[in-house]
């Protein structure tokens, strides 16, 4: 018989010998408490080992490898790392100017108030941003391209609150007063809350979604709502509203529960009733903030993000 024969595959103990000993030739032993399939070269057989012991052909040894998961969206682009996150922050930017350009013309067109339209800016750009993360790698190269979009945004906002650059249509769309220097507040805070939840946090960090998710869809339809029903006033600040408050809590709660299913389609986040309850905590603790006479003293869009970076790197 051929001296490359082989064993049958079978289910072995831990640890169990593999083949007897025969002569001077040393035990093969292999720590298994599954079906192996073990294939072996036949430079790798022993010299000693009898060809009688052998029955099937030998060939090689295959270690299977680790597969690496890849979300759907970006295995749809290049497979070179860099140039598929290159893809991503074109189609991420250009996603955002889509909306940036909507709302402007919507603004210059009057087709919504100008205090709606400033805060339907506010609630689109950073959730559909976000909504985009799934392009980019993982790791540090795939958060520094993708904060590059807002980073890009708070460079806009100096050029426009310093006059150093002029777009009518930008400032009457984010301003209250359609005053440029406004960007240099609560628009500038904005997209730097944003920049700073990308680089640092990124999608695998509760902080992220909570930080983006109560900015933009708490903060902005806690306005919305309590402009329209906001009859009664917060005691210890009166302009404030208790149903504006109510609707910054749910908002930002409800759609921290959103992203976080969603980040979790693609293995980014594990969903949890932990991370749930952190989530209310943070929204509550958020509304409770923006209600205070201090929010409207400095702005929303500073004292929101540092609350929920604050609360949420104790929660999570």
């Amino acid at each position: 018989m051929h001296p490359c024969r082989a064993l049958y595959p079978a289910r072995l103990p831990t640890p169990c010998s593999l083949l007897p000993q025969f002569g001077h030739s040393p035990p093969l032993t292999y720590f298994t408490s599954t079906l192996l399939c073990l294939r072996l070269t036949p430079a790798s057989i022993p010299d000693s080992l009898p060809a009688a012991t052998l029955r099937y052909p030998i060939t090689d040894l295959r270690v299977p490898r680790r597969r690496r998961v890849t979300s759907a969206p970006a295995a749809m682009l290049p497979e070179n790392a860099v140039a598929a996150d290159i893809c991503a922050t074109a189609i991420s930017g250009g996603v955002a100017t889509f909306f940036l350009l909507l709302w402007e013309q919507t603004a210059k067109r009057g087709v919504f108030d100008q205090k709606l339209n400033r805060k339907l800016v506010h609630i689109s750009i950073g959730l559909v941003f976000m909504l985009c993360w799934p392009l980019f790698s993982s790791g540090y190269q795939g958060a520094l391209l993708a904060s590059l979009i807002p980073g890009l945004n708070i460079i806009r906002m100096l050029l426009l609150g310093l006059g150093i650059m002029k777009d009518e249509a930008t400032v009457k769309s984010m301003s209250r007063y359609n005053d440029y220097r406004e960007l240099l507040k609560g628009p500038l805070y904005y997209a730097t809350a944003i920049t700073w939840a990308c680089v640092v946090y990124y999608r695998t960090s509760p902080v992220a979604i909570a930080l983006i998710c109560n900015l933009c869809a708490g903060d902005g339809l806690a306005d919305v709502v309590g402009r329209r029903f906001g009859t009664q006033k917060i005691p210890y600040n009166r302009n404030k509203s208790i149903a504006g408050s109510v609707a910054m809590a749910s908002a930002g709660f409800l759609s921290s529960i959103g992203y976080m299913y969603y980040f979790s389609k693609f293995g980014f986040v594990d969903k949890s009733w932990d991370m749930v309850l952190g989530f209310l905590v943070v929204s509550l603790a958020s509304a409770l903030v923006e209600s205070l006479p201090i929010s409207t003293e400095l702005d929303d869009n500073l004292t929101v993000p540092l609350t929920t970076i604050l609360v949420g790197s104790f929660i999570f």
